[in-house]
């Protein structure tokens, strides 16, 4: 795990040298998790608002955007294989509770670069995933957040064990 804190942190100082000018234009961030046996570290990047529905007091109260990443996935112990390498895109809707909290939730398709993980067989490279998260906005251009991922196949081939992750997010907008 400190070998990918390391890489978290390293990442999130280069996203942090980016100038922010406007939280709706888009952004780059890192998301990290572990789990008893797995960890993930995730590089991404946030498109701009696609869609935004005002509240009465002309603030967003929903708004709609892409996310895709490259995520490492690294299994501790002996499991075999150790590692695994994601790619995934996910709509995300957000539910503007406040003007700086927010709940978010999505379902996305990723890709990994094989279907056995961590003494797991996958059955497919390709998944589903499952975002729901809560997040706060702490300045015009960082956020952070919780979130609670699922990744499986939906049932399309057997076994269909998935995989779930609690993360760490950080965001900076530009």
């Amino acid at each position: 795990m400190q070998k990918m804190t390391r890489l978290a942190c390293a990442l999130a100082l280069a996203v942090s040298g980016i100038s922010a000018a406007h939280a709706d234009n888009g952004g780059v961030g890192v998301r990290v998790g572990a789990t008893g046996s797995m960890e993930r570290v995730e590089a991404y990047w946030t498109s701009p608002v696609l869609w935004s529905y005002q509240g009465s007091d002309s603030r967003p109260l929903f708004d709609l955007s892409l996310e895709a990443g490259v995520a490492y996935w690294h299994a501790r112990g002996s499991r075999k294989p150790s590692s695994l390498w994601q790619v995934a895109a996910t709509p995300m809707f957000r539910w503007w509770m406040t003007d700086s909290v927010f709940l978010e939730a999505g379902i996305g398709v990723s890709a990994f670069n094989r279907t056995r993980f961590a003494d797991k067989n996958l059955s497919t490279a390709f998944q589903f995933s499952d975002q729901l998260g809560i997040g706060w906005q702490m300045s015009s251009s960082q956020q952070i957040g919780l979130r609670l991922s699922h990744y499986s196949n939906a049932g399309i081939k057997r076994p269909n064990p998935g995989l779930d992750m609690v993360q760490l997010n950080y965001r900076y907008s530009f």
